[in-house]
């Protein structure tokens, strides 16, 4: 993926906690510039309530959309019609929906098949058709965790390197990632038999767009495979430039 050069982020303030605001910002920003920064909601809700510090400090348009009958949420409906204009200005490339309500699966899918690059954003309860309608998914819980905290030294005593989640939450057995290294080898591995890892860990996004090493407890995805030497050996190489070692690998 290219560097994004126009993202519009449009916010479910009604199923997203002000508290990870700016997180998901921050998260966002890796992807390219962020353009647009709108947050839909009720503001006279008292579950709200925090939304106006936060909205204000990071610089957020707060479009208040009132409840017209009670019962009934009137803020998806205008998040869709907003991010419909915004799609026929022809000016973005990218769109963030932040939210874990699968209503918008539909408006992703729109979105992603006008040719832009679409990011979802939610918690483990985010339908998986959600998920798989994003180019990329991330996980509102995986932003939780402190700058700079160690990642788990792997314990193969523990159940087969299960997800450190609950299958509840959705997320994929490890079993499963190791399923999409050993398709990814078949499918991109050079004459030696070895697969660029960062080629692998693009090939199994596009799979699971939530996908990523710190799930299961690993800073990137080398580290997920050094964990396992009884089926990968790893080849590391200067890359030129600025660019750092590219690690491949290949599977035994």
């Amino acid at each position: 993926m290219d560097n994004l050069q126009k993202i519009a982020v449009l916010i479910d303030a009604d199923n997203t906690p002000a508290s990870k605001l700016e997180a998901i910002f921050k998260k966002l920003s890796a992807y390219g510039r962020i353009v647009v920064k709108r947050a839909y909601g009720n503001w006279e809700k008292p579950s709200l309530s925090k939304w106006e510090n936060e909205t204000k400090r990071l610089a957020v348009k707060a479009a208040q959309q009132f409840d017209y009958t009670t019962g009934k949420n009137a803020t998806d409906i205008a998040m869709v019609i907003d991010a419909m204009d915004l799609l026929h200005t022809g000016t973005y490339d990218s769109f963030a929906l932040v939210s874990s309500d699968s209503d918008f699966t539909p408006l992703a899918i729109r979105l992603r098949e006008s040719g832009a690059y679409i990011l979802g954003a939610g918690d483990a309860k985010t339908p998986q058709a959600f998920r798989n309608a994003c180019d990329d998914f991330i996980l509102l819980e995986g932003l939780s965790a402190p700058e700079g905290e160690q990642e788990e030294t792997p314990k193969p005593a523990k159940k087969a390197g299960k997800c450190r989640c609950t299958k509840e939450a959705g997320h994929s057995d490890i079993e499963e990632i190791h399923r999409l290294l050993l398709l990814a080898a078949e499918q991109y591995q050079d004459m030696e038999g070895f697969v660029d890892v960062s080629l692998a860990g693009n090939y199994i996004k596009s799979v699971l767009p939530e996908f990523t090493p710190k799930t299961f407890g690993f800073s990137k995805m080398s580290k997920l495979l050094e964990a396992f030497p009884q089926r990968y050996k790893l080849s590391k190489r200067k890359g030129k430039g600025k660019h750092g070692d590219i690690v491949s690998y290949r599977c035994l």
